[in-house]
């Protein structure tokens, strides 16, 4: 990684490496180092704006609607300060991304917020904007709990051995109660597990 661009901190970020810098620009206009890294280190990268470079949220929606045509037709903007995205909700989507992602490249240059574009929702729908919310406002929350599945899935191997077994629990000739044990030497996991709609006795359900 070249030093022009600036990296701040690297992390996991559930089965990703986030690489935070402040030259985006860099890379963007470089693009084959972040190609290099992912195939030594055979892992999916991220490049993030470190926070400090960010365009404040008002001024940045400000920038956005600017860059973007207004036959595109901007339904919402929402912030995900936790991976520094910006969700773009649109009518018209292609014409957001703009030709070859030239309008993307652009939000990103002045805002350094990464843009992520959403075909807008036919009908408003408070279930999506209660989510947005908890999004932006859980941000440090969900930073977290990503960096420590992260640590998880990428630790070193406790055990050589490859041995799983799996037991089924329910679902297998019957309808409902879908239920799977997968057992492996360092993990359990219970799969799918559902309910029987047609049982009378909670028990059994």
């Amino acid at each position: 990684m070249p030093k022009e661009a600036e990296i701040t901190r690297i992390e996991f970020e559930g089965p990703r490496l986030a690489i935070y810098v402040k030259n985006v620009i860099l890379l963007m206009e470089q693009s084959y180092v972040v190609t290099d890294i992912v195939n030594l280190l055979h892992k999916r990268i991220v490049i993030r704006s470190d926070p400090s470079i960010r365009l404040p949220e008002r001024e940045a929606e400000v920038s956005i609607r600017n860059l973007v045509p207004a036959e595109a037709e901007i339904t919402a903007i929402n912030f995900d300060p936790s991976l520094g995205e910006v969700i773009i909700e649109a009518k018209k989507p292609g014409l957001t991304i703009g030709k070859d992602g030239s309008t993307l490249q652009e939000i990103i240059k002045a805002t350094r917020w990464r843009p992520r574009v959403l075909r807008a929702q036919p009908l408003p729908s408070k279930i999506i904007a209660s989510t947005r919310h908890i999004l932006h406002s859980e941000s440090e929350e969900r930073s977290r709990i990503l960096r420590d599945v992260g640590e998880r899935i990428f630790r070193p191997t406790l055990m050589k051995t490859s041995n799983v077994r799996m037991t089924t629990l329910g679902g297998f000739r019957e309808v409902g109660r879908s239920c799977i044990l997968v057992e492996a030497n360092e993990s359990s996991v219970l799969l799918d597990c559902g309910m029987n709609p047609g049982s009378q006795d909670p028990v059994q359900a």
